[in-house]
């Protein structure tokens, strides 16, 4: 068993004798927020009992499956296979190959999904991660104002760009709304806890954790990484590149939102 938080545990590899799970090494612990953004994570992936399913059902097919494929297994709307697909893709669960017309013929080009390499055990990030966030906010801190914020926003930007290809490759023509929520279960399983709703006339992007937390009170320049990530999924997702309006906790406000 590797101990997370204030107690709360997380079983490793049964198979594993000396209780050190399925990774080795010793047990890690999560922090309160780490708990929250994992369990936001897996909740969003597999809290439908369909869902959970749908995912068994591509993790015996190596060779990948499609929507259609998903419909007709489990008597579904191809739309509402579709989305289950997506949401899973979203949280990086699955992956997805697009696969063009035998000799590059006309024809629509077809997408199947195949199981991605991500462990869907409530696990601790690993520690390297800690301190290379903590590097970054001191590189960051060495470039002049500005310039550290164009350059964490460009950086953010570039990540979120190729998130959103692996999300949906090849596709940018969603509606916003859905885009903005594909954009939220995304964050999530980066550990920022996110979910989309109606605020003012806008939507918005609200962040209940974020993994740059710590280094942001420190460093806020960091927050341009977020924000650019947010901008680089719309554009891929969406097919235009907005940029958000920004509230961050790290600055001072009252909560993390990116307004769009």
């Amino acid at each position: 068993m590797a101990s997370i938080g204030d107690g709360r545990a997380v079983d490793g590899d049964p198979g594993d004798q000396d209780g050190q799970g399925g990774h080795g090494g010793a047990a890690q612990t999560l922090s309160d927020a780490q708990f929250s953004a994992a369990v936001s994570a897996l909740t969003s992936a597999f809290g439908d009992p369909t869902r959970r399913q749908i995912y068994l059902f591509v993790r015996e097919h190596p060779e990948g499956v499609t929507a259609s494929e998903v419909a007709e297994r489990f008597a579904l709307h191809s739309n509402v296979a579709r989305h289950h697909l997506d949401k899973l893709t979203a949280g990086g669960y699955l992956e997805v190959q697009i696969l063009r017309p035998a000799g590059g013929g006309a024809g629509r080009p077809s997408k199947r999904y195949t199981t991605s390499a991500t462990d869907t055990g409530v696990a601790s990030p690993p520690r390297c991660e800690d301190l290379l966030i903590t590097l970054l906010g001191e590189i960051l801190a060495l470039i002049p104002g500005d310039k550290a914020e164009l350059v964490a926003e460009a950086v953010g930007e570039r990540y979120g760009r190729r998130l959103a290809a692996h999300m949906s490759p090849g596709e940018n023509h969603r509606s916003f709304r859905a885009a903005l929520h594909s954009i939220a279960d995304a964050l999530t399983a980066h550990g920022f806890a996110a979910h989309a709703e109606a605020r003012g006339g806008t939507l918005a992007l609200v962040k209940d954790e974020c993994p740059f937390f710590d280094t942001a009170i420190q460093h806020p320049v960091i927050c341009a990484v977020d924000r650019g990530m947010v901008r680089g999924m719309l554009a891929g997702l969406y097919g235009k590149s907005v940029v958000p309006a920004e509230s961050s906790r790290a600055l001072g406000d009252d909560a993390c939102v990116s307004l769009v």
